[in-house]
């Protein structure tokens, strides 16, 4: 019975159940104030299902009481969630407006009271909804002692390699592939360069579309299709013989001045150039 629970507690417990003022072991001593007792519960006892205290009264709670300052008491109690059961007695207050249907203020954790495991903590553990703290307490315990063991254990270097060493290769296989990305490039850009040069020389890319040409190389897919633009364009720009010309097959016209002066020496253009030859 839940009298006999309480009075069980109280026995464990070993220490006299204080009955303060207005809740104020909760209250105030919980901030750090003063709670005076007025008075102290000595021994429960079980009467007729009914439980019964016997109280020893400080002098200055005696006198509120016969004095009728304080005319009730409000117990503090711890109770079992799952069956609503009161398993312990916290403490009692003197108090003019007791009440007996909320639940009572409460400092201490109750001890009797079942933890309640979350069913998600439970499934992290691997155990069903209905484990009992014990059980989880275990479980955990055993992850515990797994971690702890791998923690010491010698990695399978099969499987691991020491990080020094990790980071070693890492950057020689980075350098690698850094310097034969620039070979590559190196290569291309060289490619590049002579087919732009052919394809002028060839006529079929003027010299003023030569860098628009080269943008369209910058990788394989783009040499390959300005390759295939090359073979099937069209000449546009035919090659000049100014190159191959003589410059002493050119002639040499007089300007306006040259003329009068020829005129006025009754010369000739061709016999005034010779003459300034």
């Amino acid at each position: 019975m839940a009298t006999e629970l309480v009075q069980s507690n109280f026995i464990s417990r070993a220490i006299d159940l204080v009955i303060d003022r207005e809740h104020a072991t909760q209250l105030r001593a919980s901030v750090g104030q003063e709670a005076p007792a007025g008075a102290w519960v000595k021994q429960f006892e079980v009467r007729n299902g009914a439980l019964w205290g016997r109280v020893e009264w400080t002098p200055r709670g005696a006198a509120q009481v016969e004095a009728k300052e304080y005319r009730y008491l409000s117990p503090v109690f711890d109770y079992d969630l799952d069956n609503k059961r009161i398993v312990r007695m916290v403490s009692a207050a003197l108090t003019n407006i007791p009440n007996l249907i909320m639940t009572a203020l409460n400092q201490e954790a109750p001890e009797n009271t079942p933890v309640k495991l979350s069913a998600a903590f439970l499934a992290l553990l691997g155990l069903p909804d209905t484990a009992t703290e014990e059980q989880a307490m275990s479980a955990a315990s055993q992850l515990k002692t797994t971690a702890q063991a791998a923690n010491t254990e010698q990695p399978n270097l099969a499987q691991f390699v020491p990080r020094a060493d990790y980071d070693a290769l890492f950057g020689r296989a980075t350098n690698a592939e850094q310097a034969l990305a620039s070979q590559k490039k190196a290569e291309h850009d060289k490619e590049v360069d002579a087919v732009i040069t052919s394809a002028t020389q060839a006529g079929k890319i003027t010299p003023s579309t030569v860098e628009y040409h080269r943008a369209m190389c910058h990788d394989e897919a783009g040499l390959a299709r300005f390759k295939d633009f090359v073979t099937a364009a069209p000449v546009v720009a035919a090659a000049s013989d100014l190159g191959n010309r003589n410059p002493a097959n050119t002639g040499t016209a007089l300007n306006a001045e040259e003329q009068k002066v020829a005129s006025l020496l009754g010369m000739s253009e061709a016999e005034f150039i010779k003459g300034k030859a």
